[in-house]
């Protein structure tokens, strides 16, 4: 299993994601947390199409409305890739589009398989937690039904045994609505990892790390 759960994009760990990946290649980019927001849905896969190419890959949109009761050809397509990108937005829109594709199960088994490299930030970081529960701190789940037809789900993907706070002290949350949700975890003695927009959680194999910058 080789994941790359970062606070932003890249944090300060774009060499250590490519030694996950090896050479740069074909990734596919699952911008569906953004799935709420449809004005700002081109940008922001602009956003993050940019960077990666900047650093040697071939970024693919890959949609998940559009494999919606697909599950099979979602992973036939995904199997086509050496790495996943799943970018932030909010986690709850993001865990409803992995239910109605079958994202959720087709992408812990490939990456279990160790398949492909899953890299995801925020919303895409948060996701692989044991369940979502702190997180309407910074996201809301009111957005879900009306941006995918269904209920919110609390369950994450579990392929880490910890929640994620991400976007501490940083400019991207003028709210300290991270250093709320950190608070709560602590308070509650939730397991969890704490990054800023420069961290990253590493795991290739057996191993976990937490990169600092």
């Amino acid at each position: 299993m080789r994941l790359f759960l970062a606070s932003y994009r890249f944090g300060e760990f774009a060499d250590r994601l490519a030694g996950l990946v090896g050479t740069p290649g074909r990734v596919a980019v699952i911008p569906n947390a953004c799935d709420a927001w449809p004005r700002m849905w081109s940008s922001a896969v602009t956003s993050d199409v940019v960077p990666l190419r900047q650093h040697g890959y071939s970024p693919e949109v890959l949609d998940l409305r559009e494999y919606v009761g697909e599950p099979e050809r979602l992973e036939r397509d995904l199997r086509e890739f050496p790495m996943v990108w799943v970018r932030g937005g909010n986690t709850f829109v993001l865990r409803a589009q992995f239910a109605r594709s079958g994202a959720d199960s087709v992408l812990a088994r490939l990456v279990r398989e160790d398949a492909l490299v899953y890299a995801g930030y925020s919303a895409g970081a948060c996701l692989l937690g044991p369940d979502l529960h702190g997180l309407e701190t910074m996201d809301d789940p009111a957005e879900v039904l009306p941006a995918t037809g269904v209920e919110p789900r609390w369950d994450g993907l579990g392929l880490v045994d910890r929640h994620l706070v991400v976007h501490l002290d940083s400019p991207t949350d003028p709210d300290g609505e991270s250093a709320a949700m950190l608070a709560r975890y602590v308070a509650d003695g939730t397991p969890h990892w704490a990054l800023t927009d420069r961290d990253v959680v590493l795991v290739d194999g057996d191993r976990t790390e937490v990169l600092r910058a």
